[in-house]
């Protein structure tokens, strides 16, 4: 039952029955013409014989006509009926048949019944009748002048042998067109769905594969062939490619934000690790030698410092995850130029041995956001800044309508680690020293930046490091 509903037989069957209702149109038509074509001779010829048996002297019933000279008829062909009678109707009736073999020719007088067949007929409309103990006949009366009416038919048996020969024949061929289309649609119509079978077989494979979890190979594709957009099956294997396409590259991203995840999971937990180690060592010392009071005291000094780190890292973990969760920040006017100013001016006093510069417009340039984060990018780079470069390295801190700038003259980032500078826990040093913080500093910046629909770019270089905060317009 399901193979009858797939494309393939439904396009065959559709097919067929056109090619068989075609036919069997045309077969009728045909049929209809050729009667009425047929018809039309046996009225010329009935009307042909009525003229010449009107005005042609009678035989008398039952009279033998005689031989027939060289093969020739006289009177009326065999089988022709003629009748004779009045407005009040007809009073002799005959019928021309052979005898002997067609060397003679009688003319046998009709019965009253086969008279009364003829009682309808009119003058000057050929009908067809049915007359008892003979074959069908064709008849046209007429009305000589002298008030007598005449009629002649002719027997319908040529005609209908012929039609029931052409319907045999048109059966027959309607039959064999019918195999035909099945035959030659089967093989047209597989051979021609035969590439969506190859679009829809690169579908199952994919299919196939396990998406669930890891690292996802998606490069099976339709074949190149299959993908000209101006045929239907071309439309169909393009479209699949771009949907392979999108899926593929939707599964990179999420096996990438697993394992960043992972590594996040990871790296925050070595961060977490190390001050609570340290926290707990001191504590043991502390406990040890109750008696030391200066030991005790040193001791608790450094576990309110891991502490204080600890605190900072747990807070910008957090951070970042309302960032990643999409929960909004505070939107009002923010004035730029004197965000600058309060930054580098606690700049200069945490690295007075760096050169801090400002470049600021003439007119305020202010930005709708949340001032207490762009207030930490801010602080972030400046910071970022005076960690990672020598003394006497001149920071400028630039401000634009739409855009800020930090830029120092200093060694830049290594060429390795500029493209993922804005990752988590990234850091310059391998040894992941903690003097140089725990690398979510730059993550922190371009999840606050994104969050306010805007963005950062870095561009490093020997003698020049320059970060682009562009903030979007708002009417």
């Amino acid at each position: 039952m399901m193979r009858w509903r797939s494309l393939t037989w439904r396009l065959v069957g559709i097919a067929v029955l056109l090619v068989a209702v075609t036919s069997i149109l045309i077969a009728t038509a045909t049929t209809l013409a050729m009667r009425a074509n047929l018809n039309a001779q046996l009225d010329k010829e009935i009307r042909t014989t009525l003229d010449r048996v009107s005005d042609a002297p009678r035989v008398p019933a039952g009279q033998t006509a005689g031989p027939l000279p060289d093969g020739e008829r006289i009177g009326p062909p065999l089988g022709t009926i003629t009748l004779q009678g009045t407005g009040a109707g007809w009073t002799r009736g005959t019928v021309v048949v052979e005898v002997n073999g067609a060397t003679f020719g009688a003319a046998v007088t009709l019965s009253d019944e086969q008279l009364a067949a003829f009682a309808d007929v009119t003058d000057d409309s050929p009908e067809t009748l049915n007359v008892p103990d003979l074959p069908r006949y064709r008849v046209l009366a007429k009305t000589t002048r002298d008030g007598e009416r005449v009629l002649v038919g002719m027997t319908t048996e040529e005609v209908d042998g012929t039609l029931s020969d052409l319907v045999q024949w048109e059966m027959l061929a309607t039959v064999l067109g019918v195999l035909l289309a099945a035959t030659a649609g089967s093989f047209v119509v597989r051979r021609q769905l035969q590439p969506l079978n190859d679009v829809a077989d690169t579908a199952h494979r994919v299919a196939e594969q396990p998406l669930a979890s890891g690292e996802i190979d998606l490069t099976d594709r339709v074949p190149e062939h299959l993908t000209d957009e101006r045929t239907e099956v071309g439309r169909v294997g393009a479209a699949l490619n771009t949907l392979l396409a999108h899926v593929e590259s939707s599964l990179d991203a999420r096996h990438r934000s697993e394992q960043q995840v992972r590594q996040f999971v990871g790296d925050a937990s070595h961060e977490l690790r190390t001050p609570l180690a340290t926290i707990k060592g001191y504590a043991e010392l502390a406990r040890r030698r109750p008696d030391d009071a200066a030991g005790v005291l040193a001791a608790l000094d450094k576990v309110e410092a891991e502490s204080g780190r600890m605190t900072t890292l747990v807070e910008d973990l957090l951070l970042l995850a309302r960032l990643d969760s999409g929960r909004p920040l505070d939107s009002a006017p923010v004035d730029l130029t004197r965000l600058l100013l309060e930054a580098v001016a606690d700049a200069r006093v945490l690295s007075p041995t760096h050169q801090w510069r400002l470049d600021l417009p003439a007119e305020s340039v202010t930005v709708l956001g949340d001032e207490q984060r762009l207030h930490q990018v801010v602080t972030n780079l400046l910071t970022n800044a005076r960690k990672y470069t020598p003394a006497d390295t001149t920071v400028t801190a630039r401000a634009r309508p739409g855009e800020i700038t930090i830029m120092d003259d200093g060694p830049g980032f290594a060429p390795e680690l500029a493209d993922t500078a804005f990752e988590r826990f990234v850091r310059g040093d391998e040894a992941r020293n903690r003097a140089g913080g725990v690398g979510l500093g730059l993550s922190l910046v371009k999840a606050i930046m994104e969050a306010h629909g805007g963005t950062v770019e870095l561009s490093s270089r020997p003698g020049e490091t320059r970060f682009t905060l562009r903030f979007p317009t708002h009417r």
